[in-house]
């Protein structure tokens, strides 16, 4: 007779339910599921944050949430799952950090709680319930680890800086032409 093992089946739980939460988020920018606004909506919507260009940061963020969320959902290839999440939340976060921490107020509690929490299964592995157990973890090996969050956190440090060096270029445009003798002038 097995006997079940609660910390398994706790990663279990918080596997699925992050994992679900996650697509769900993903699926709305990806399909435009749940209202979401789908690829062309949320690509506008990418481009008003500054990231660009807007379609294919879209493509990104939609696959790092609904394809890490659907993997960690059914522990597959965890490592990449979590880092891929936790990427796309960096993002997030990026976008509401100047609003402050708490989510009631627009800031990033709520996109740092979940990168956090996927980060921490990509981490610590499925659990025995799971596609990678099952797979005698073939997707899921000490170097995945150390690979998939060295990948994630590069490439999330480019996008972010990327779209901080864009808003300070932007902002540079609009000073100097604020400060041009001719912007109080009229045609």
């Amino acid at each position: 007779m097995t006997c079940i093992n609660r910390r398994d089946l706790g990663l279990l739980v918080l596997r699925v339910g992050t994992g679900a939460v996650l697509a769900a988020h993903g699926t709305q920018k990806l399909f435009g599921w749940f209202g979401g606004g789908g690829i062309e909506g949320t690509a506008a919507a990418m481009e008003h944050m500054g990231f660009r260009p807007g379609r294919q940061s879209a493509v990104a963020a939609g696959l790092g949430e609904a394809g890490g969320g659907a993997l960690l959902a059914l522990g597959l290839a965890t490592p990449a799952a979590g880092a891929a999440a936790a990427g796309a939340m960096a993002g997030a976060v990026s976008v509401h950090a100047p609003a402050g921490f708490f989510a009631q107020g627009g800031g990033f509690e709520y996109p740092a709680f979940l990168g956090f929490t996927a980060a921490a299964i990509g981490v610590a592995g499925a659990g025995r319930y799971s596609l990678d157990h099952a797979s005698g973890h073939v997707l899921d090996r000490p170097w995945t680890v150390a690979l998939a969050f060295l990948g994630s956190a590069l490439a999330a440090a480019a996008v972010v800086g990327k779209r901080a060096q864009d808003a300070g270029e932007a902002e540079g445009v609009r000073a100097e032409a604020d400060a041009s003798p001719e912007a109080g002038t009229s045609a």
